[in-house]
């Protein structure tokens, strides 16, 4: 699944539509829009996207031991 992708899902879930979730993050949403379709969005912009809709996000690494490393937000 791509970042598109899953902020869409994420929009559908949250019945908030792409261009109201760019303005809760101070976004425009035609620039929000290019970021997604070249895959360029920050990690920063997914942590803002997370904090603006009151979910959580995490990007992580799972090591073969179990291990996980990660950088995120739980909510």
């Amino acid at each position: 699944m791509t970042t598109s992708d899953m902020v869409r899902q994420l929009c559908e879930k949250e019945n908030i539509s792409l261009a109201e979730l760019c303005r809760r993050i101070g976004q425009s949403p035609q620039n929000f829009n290019k970021k997604l379709k070249r895959g360029t969005v920050s990690f920063d912009e997914m942590m803002a996207i997370a904090e603006a809709l009151n979910v959580g996000y995490e990007q992580a690494f799972l090591l073969p031991g179990g291990e996980r490393l990660s950088a995120g937000k739980e909510v």
